[in-house]
């Protein structure tokens, strides 16, 4: 899968923009604030409806604007056009001009994985930030996981709702809410099945990873879950027995909302124990294997996004994430410095250098 073309309307700084990319290596450089990572933000808004960056989609539009629009073609088996608008009646897709009217429809239809400094601090931050990562994977790799995801929230929010009611009202009737932990129970089971096999999938690979990066260790991913080794009848005891709990606080305290998942190097927690140098192999082994999963799964590529990683790898490291990576892949790598990417790197890439509103093709000279 790659992406040909992309087209910009009133989406972040770029007011009207046509740009071309290469099959295989596209580097976009400038000084921050010059829009080089608003376009790379641009092709994850296309595949994922959302930004990687911000929850508020209105800062996704040109200021004093009311709309943007996304509109690239995607090349896999066939030649498709991809468009997402943004207005005040909200967001509407489109492939090859037809509506999809389920953004659920949609998302899985393509791939992105992007690798960004923020990346780097997943093992040390919080179990939302975990799963946000974890949600966007596993959605782009199975649609029914994000339906099953979306069932489960509006069940949870109700369950919730109907909790602060059951605090005020004591004679609250307990069978609606015996009815609302049933489906909370059949939606997180969906889920954690799906999570699980995702991570069997990765533990599969990841050590591996790793030890061509950093040397014989081992390294894996532990699921954490309250759905652990799954019974239904297991399961409904532990809410059961946090009810009075759940109806005080008002909100519901099992479940897989509060799943999260832990890196291991060796035995011993990367969290606690491990350098800095560590959790930055292993986020890049997690990475590396993302994609392997991926082309498992779909039995295509996806699209890469490197965003500013010179700001946080060496450059041997980098070049050793690229071999590491098929030359299927297309990837995008965004950087401040172009000084600081390898003449190897710059030789195979096509290179865009990011100014304001303005995206320019630069030929290498050392070529």
């Amino acid at each position: 899968m790659r992406i040909k073309s992309l087209k910009l309307f009133n989406f972040r700084n770029y007011k009207n923009l046509k740009i071309d990319f290469s099959d295989t290596l596209n580097i976009i450089y400038g000084k921050n604030g010059m829009g080089k990572t608003n376009l790379v933000e641009a092709v994850y808004v296309l595949a994922l409806t959302k930004s990687f960056r911000t929850n508020n989609d209105k800062l996704l539009i040109s200021k004093e604007e009311e709309l943007f629009k996304i509109e690239g073609t995607i090349i896999d088996t066939t030649e498709n056009n991809y468009k997402i608008t943004l207005n005040e009646e909200g967001k509407k897709v489109e492939v090859n001009n037809t509506p999809i009217p389920r953004l659920s429809d949609y998302i899985s239809k393509l791939s992105v994985i992007i690798f960004s400094p923020d990346d780097l601090r997943i093992i040390k931050s919080t179990p939302q930030d975990r799963r946000k990562v974890l949600n966007m994977q596993l959605s782009q790799l199975n649609n029914n996981y994000l339906k099953h995801l979306n069932n489960y929230n509006k069940v949870l929010k109700q369950r919730n709702a109907y909790l602060k009611t059951m605090y005020v009202n004591h004679n609250a009737s307990k069978d609606f809410l015996d009815i609302l932990t049933s489906e909370l129970i059949e939606y997180g089971e969906k889920i954690y099945e799906e999570r699980t096999e995702y991570f069997s999938y990765l533990n599969g690979i990841i050590a591996d990873k790793y030890s061509k990066i950093a040397g014989q260790n081992i390294l894996e991913i532990k699921y954490l879950s309250d759905f652990k080794n799954f019974h239904k009848e297991k399961i409904l005891k532990k809410y059961k027995s946090s009810e009075n709990k759940d109806i005080i606080l008002g909100k519901t305290s099992i479940g897989i909302h509060r799943d999260d998942y832990a890196f291991y190097l060796n035995g011993d927690s990367l969290k606690d124990y491990g350098s800095e140098g560590q959790r930055k192999n292993a986020i890049i082994s997690y990475k590396l294997s993302e994609i392997e999963i991926f082309f498992q799964k779909k039995k295509t590529n996806p699209i890469l996004i490197l965003d500013d990683l010179f700001s946080e790898l060496d450059n041997e490291k980098i070049k050793n994430i690229l071999k590491m990576i098929d030359k299927n892949v297309q990837t995008f790598i965004t950087t401040t410095d172009i000084n600081k990417v390898s003449e190897q790197i710059k030789k195979k890439s096509k290179i865009f250098e990011a100014k304001g509103t303005k995206i320019k093709e630069t030929k290498n000279e050392k070529k």
